[in-house]
């Protein structure tokens, strides 16, 4: 939970500070571009760290301290370029926990149990992710953004000295075994937790070149497409979204309340998510998902269009809630689809490819928020990002005709 905390905070807390320190949606676009990318780059380091060498305390105690440091640093920095230099470093270091958090689930309980302490975990995560909420909306009332980047230090320190109660030693899994748990690979898909069990290659990419050719050579590289495609248009949302609302005038309290009406929402759909895909089934569930995402990121767009002077804060967060509504069914169908698309065998190889599509999908929708809200402005942003959507919508359906006219003729 503390984990949680500093994480969530951070990443509401340290776009608010760029906007406080005279930047802007490109300030903000170029920031979450470089932790992005130093979190995939630091999934693949740590996740070769954990399987060489199995150490768990070292690697939690690192991680937590780099990201102690970074929070004390960013309280100090006055400047966007040093805010630049130290999110490299936070994104690095703090997804250093993601892979000690799942084999320590895999080899904390017997493998029924993964999928109890799994959803426990995200449960309890998602609990943190609120308090960091909390603690920004009510705070926001007696101090400026400065003090909050102590609260996620010491919030940091708490779980760097939870952490060395970890203990070494005892059985040894394997980090692509999380493709053997249905609830471990929805814990690693909704919390972007890239797994990389091995180096790959020009050749493990192959079903996605091959579309580009004009050939399918197997369909998980639609699938794999149409991932890239629904994370790049999610992104665009996300990251515009904090400069998005300090442009509507909304006060520093006002965003961190929306994010917590968010986080309120993603804990409650957790538990109905499982209950609509047992009922309309897991693709039809990855169809209707989209809806909702789009009516979200397109929610704001219309109202520029039409409405005069700043949103409102029920506009706001109707769109918000919408987002996480649909990405709590979207990543529990989808894990569902790809868990039972993986060969066996193949788990490190598909695992890899998923990651690092869904890595660079990230990536990417950060990098273009920037330049294209400058050039075009928030409306038509928002109209790109559901046309992104709406490619993956498309994408997705081309998916699941030819997997079942491919089983037909099978």
């Amino acid at each position: 939970m503390p984990s949680q905390i500093t994480a969530q905070g951070l990443s509401t807390v340290i776009p608010l500070y760029v906007i406080f320190l005279g930047g802007d949606i490109g300030e903000v676009a170029i920031i979450s571009a470089l932790q992005n990318g130093a979190i995939t780059i630091g999934s693949l380091a740590w996740g070769r760290i954990i399987d060489r060498f199995h150490s768990k305390r070292p690697i939690l105690v690192t991680s937590f301290l780099f990201v102690l440091l970074c929070s004390i640093g960013m309280y100090f920095t006055n400047s966007v370029y040093v805010l630049y230099l130290l999110a490299v470093v936070l994104g690095f270091f703090m997804v250093a926990r993601s892979p000690v958090t799942q084999l320590l689930v895999m080899e904390s309980v017997q493998k029924n149990l993964w999928s109890w302490l799994f959803a426990r975990t995200s449960i309890i995560g998602s609990l943190g992710m609120l308090v960091a909420m909390v603690i920004g909306t009510v705070g926001s009332f007696y101090f400026d953004l400065r003090p909050y980047f102590l609260i996620c230090a010491a919030s940091s320190g708490i779980a760097m000295i939870l952490s060395m109660s970890v203990k070494g030693d005892g059985i040894h899994i394997e980090r692509s075994s999380i493709a053997h748990s249905l609830h471990g690979l929805r814990y690693s898909i909704s919390n972007h937790h890239f797994i990389f069990p091995k180096f790959l290659e020009a050749y493990d990419f192959r079903h996605i070149i091959a579309l580009f050719k004009g050939k399918i050579s197997n369909e998980i590289g639609i699938f794999y497409l149409a991932s890239f495609f629904f994370y790049f248009g999610s992104n665009v949302y996300f990251t515009a979204w904090t400069p998005f609302l300090k442009n509507q005038h909304f006060s520093n309290g006002d965003v961190f309340l929306n994010y917590a009406i968010q986080m309120v929402t993603m804990l409650l759909v957790f538990f109905i998510a499982p209950k609509i895909i047992s009922k309309f089934g897991e693709e039809r569930s990855t169809i209707l998902a989209h809806i909702p995402r789009i009516l979200a990121v397109l929610i704001p767009a219309i109202s520029l269009f039409f409405m005069v002077g700043a949103l409102g804060f029920p506009v706001t967060i109707t769109s918000a809630c919408l987002m996480v509504i649909a990405f709590s069914i979207f990543s529990t169908s989808s894990s569902v689809i790809f868990f039972k698309s993986i060969p066996q065998g193949f788990e490190g190889k598909y695992l890899g490819v998923n990651s690092a599509v869904t890595g660079v999908g990230v990536f990417a929708g950060s990098l273009v928020t920037g330049e294209l809200t400058k050039s075009l402005g928030y409306a038509a942003m928002f109209v790109t990002a559901s046309a992104v959507l709406v490619v993956s919508l498309v994408l997705y359906q081309t998916y699941f005709r030819y997997r079942l006219s491919h089983n037909k003729t099978v």
